[in-house]
């Protein structure tokens, strides 16, 4: 489907893809007008920021370029190792720092211990000569033998052969060091440190360092026979009764590796002042270029790149487009991902103002000499997921950040991480928050991710204590100011691109607003109606991806206008009152549809916001009132009767939130009047009501799907199956459950009831009991 704007206060709706396609001139000023807008802003962008040079343009050079003149430096300067070969000189000073080992003699002791228990112990058992009970013991030592290896076991020789190369092992060479298999990774250099307790270190070659699976093997070689069977159980022996004695100490290692990594030189090369850094007419390489970018980064640190220097042709074009790709990307994504919005120029020409507001204030930063972290990146993110949503806000603080770091005032990593992750968080922290009351957790979530960023900044460029606690500050003023000033816009956002945000759905949906509980006074039939069909609505509404705060807030609304004449709606009557039986079909059809007239009324009083008043008018749409039309062409016999004058006023639900209010409204008073409301009944229902809406074409305007509509039937199948269920039936109050007489008059209204919720739009409406919520029926 392609995307048409919404109505005023709606979303935009899918338009049909048979719709007309507009004729080229229409085209051209369409995509021309936001192609436009978008050169507006990378224009403005780049007068702001313009591009100046001192003496050649370090832009204008790369490798295998030829130099044009002499660049004689000015000042003095260092020359920074690329990020890369920093990485490498650090990593492989780190590599060569030894690992550190902690020795515990005490594990030879307790070791030999545990083999002295564990060999008495087999003696003991084997002088049974008992194969049975030597392998159960086994098996309580966690030991797997075979047969053979059992019957060896019976042997006092071969015992006493284990029991000698398991202590020799211990004493000739588990006290040389031992370190357990997983931790071998610890010993790729030539030596290692190990400490003893009393804390003193010494270094010892690799190789006199074994590993637990050289231990083995070297005991097992210790013994005088050459079995295959007692070497496999010597080691199993070994391997479950061994006691490493060499520990890794890795904070001592850690500590040793990190002092390596901060010896490693950051920089190069040290150029000072009247030092040729290239020559002309000499072709530049690496070395040349990677002095050039440090000579104007130093120039640039020092403020003295505009000395001199007037604004430059080439690389004021070069900057524009710079601008211009980086904004064009963000325009595709809208184009392609964002239709909806991309055609709604009100909604294009906010966000171009918020780029331009943004880089207005970064200019004022810049000429002032103020802190970078008061550029305000938190109030535009925050601005546009409050309107739009996290996502799309996220990719424009993406963008920003990339733009800030290309002008020439904030080049450089620092200012792009502060952008990117201040914005990023306002962003997030829009799906935490509530109520624009709760401004303070925006202020909260931003600053503690700036200062986490500042803090990370701090230890790789090494800031002082100082200055980072003074960044912070800084960071936390602007999220401040970013927070109160973008949520105070928001009645301003709103009204220019006619949205209506998720904050303000949630405060029109407080019960205590006048109007809600002045329904609730007046009509509580009608509020309790509201309710369950908001409940209901709501859940479908999520489950097919629509808005279902929306959807609830609306439903809200949609019968308000029955507080001015409650009593003519069967929910708010008492029973067997029906004022329109002393009514004609004309005049009751009129009031019954007049309720929506005057609840549009009570919201333009009320100020509701259109997105909410739509509810109102749709949620009917242009249904036919059947009841009360089918008793004025039987009482009018054969005089015809004007169709007209018995249906809604409409329009029908243009959005999916007032089409499901349509369908839930219906449901859920249909529901209230079946009897033995089982699974099946209620699902027939359902599908009856849904099925009677699409034949009279309600949803021909709505932007749904069949499938759609099939998850929402389930939907409203799940939530209302699970309201009806049998109860115990208790004998003092049988008779107030018992069926009245279907002679009677209540058993007459039950009929015409049943018969009303069953279904289409063919059958007969009841007066009042279901004339304002099933109108199809």
């Amino acid at each position: 489907m392609n995307y048409r704007p919404g109505a005023k206060g709606t979303p935009p709706v899918p338009q049909r893809d048979d719709a007309p396609t507009p004729i080229w001139p229409d085209r051209v000023l369409y995509h021309g007008a936001r192609i436009g807008l978008l050169l507006t802003v990378a224009v403005v962008i780049t007068a702001l920021f313009p591009r100046t040079g001192v003496g050649p343009s370090v832009d204008r050079y790369s490798v295998g370029s030829v130099a044009t003149a002499d660049v004689i430096a000015s000042v003095d300067f260092d020359v920074p190792k690329n990020p890369a070969e920093l990485e490498r000189e650090q990593s492989e000073a780190a590599a060569s720092m030894p690992a550190t080992f902690d020795l515990h003699p005490e594990a030879a002791d307790t070791m030999a211990a545990r083999l002295g228990a564990f060999f008495d112990r087999l003696d003991s058992v084997a002088a049974g000569l008992d194969a049975g009970v030597v392998e159960r013991f086994l098996g309580t030592a966690s030991l797997t033998v075979s047969a053979d290896q059992v019957e060896l076991l019976l042997n006092p020789a071969w015992r006493s052969d284990l029991r000698d190369a398991a202590m020799r092992a211990i004493r000739e060479i588990l006290d040389a060091g031992v370190v357990e298999s997983g931790q071998a990774a610890q010993l790729s250099t030539g030596q290692v440190y190990i400490r003893d307790p009393e804390g003193v270190e010494r270094a010892v070659p690799r190789e006199d360092v074994l590993t637990a699976g050289q231990f083995y093997e070297r005991s097992v070689a210790l013994l005088t026979s050459g079995s295959p069977d007692l070497r496999g159980l010597l080691r199993l022996v070994i391997i479950r009764h061994t006691e490493y004695t060499l520990v890794p100490n890795i904070l001592a290692t850690e500590a040793d590796r990190d002092a390596a990594r901060r010896s490693v030189q950051v920089t190069k090369a040290r150029i000072v002042r009247g030092e040729a850094i290239v020559r002309a007419n000499t072709q530049i390489t690496e070395t040349g270029l990677e002095r050039l970018n440090a000579y104007e980064a130093e120039l640039r640190s020092r403020g003295l790149m505009e000395d001199g220097a007037g604004i430059e042709l080439p690389p004021m074009v070069g900057g524009l487009l710079l601008n211009l790709l980086l904004l064009g990307v963000y325009g595709i994504m809208v184009l392609l991902a964002r239709r909806e919005q991309y055609g709604n120029i009100r909604w294009l020409m906010l966000q171009a103002l918020l780029i331009l507001a943004y880089f207005g204030v970064a200019r004022a930063v810049a000429s002032n000499d103020l802190p970078h972290e008061l550029l305000p990146i938190a109030f535009v993110s925050l601005s546009v997921a409050v309107l739009w949503d996290a996502r799309i806000a996220l990719v424009l603080t993406l963008l920003l950040a990339a733009i800030t770091a290309a002008q020439g005032p904030f080049e450089g990593s620092e200012v792009f991480f502060l952008v990117l992750v201040g914005g990023a968080a306002a962003a997030m922290s829009v799906r935490v928050v509530l109520r624009r009351s709760q401004t303070w957790v925006f202020i909260a979530i931003t600053t503690g991710a700036y200062a986490v960023t500042l803090l990370a900044l701090a230890l790789v460029y090494e800031h002082g204590v100082s200055e980072t606690l003074w960044r912070v500050l800084w960071v936390g003023i602007n999220a401040a100011l970013s927070a109160i000033i973008a949520m105070g816009f928001i009645p301003v956002y709103e009204w220019f691109t006619r949205i209506t945000t998720d904050q303000t759905l949630l405060e029109w949906a407080d019960p205590n607003r006048p109007l809600l509980r002045r329904l609730a006074m007046e009509a509580p039939g009608t509020y309790a109606h509201t309710i369950q069909v908001a409940n209901l609505c709501e859940m479908a509404a999520n489950a097919i991806g629509a808005n279902g705060l929306r959807c609830r807030a609306g439903i809200y609304y949609h019968d308000v206008g029955k507080v001015l004449k409650p009593h003519y709606f069967v929910e708010n009557q008492l029973e067997g009152r029906n004022p329109h039986d002393k009514l004609k079909p004309h005049t009751s059809a009129s009031i019954v549809r007049d309720h929506v007239v005057e609840g549009l009324q009570l919201a333009k009083d009320d100020r509701l916001p259109e997105v909410l008043s739509s509810f109102i008018s749709e949620h009917h749409g242009t249904q036919l009132i059947a009841y009360f039309y089918g008793k004025a062409v039987e009482d009018a016999g054969d005089d015809p009767v004007d169709e007209v004058d018995f249906r809604y006023p409409g329009p029908r639900p243009a959005s999916r939130e007032t089409a499901i209010a349509m369908l839930g409204d219906s449901v859920e008073s249909a529901t209230r009047v079946l009897r033995e409301p089982t699974q099946e009944r209620v699902r027939d229902l359902i599908d009856s009501i849904v099925d009677g809406k699409l034949r009279d074409g309600q949803l021909d305007d709505a932007p749904l799907t069949l499938r759609e509509i099939a998850v929402v039937k389930e939907q409203f199948l799940t939530v209302l199956g699970g309201s009806f269920h049998h109860r115990v039936e208790y004998a003092t109050t049988k008779h107030l459950t018992d069926a009245p007489d279907a002679d009677g008059e209540d058993g007459a209204a039950q009929s015409r009831n049943e018969m009303s919720a069953s279904g289409g739009v063919e059958q007969m409406e009841l007066p009042a009991a279901r004339s304002d919520n099933d109108e199809t029926s």
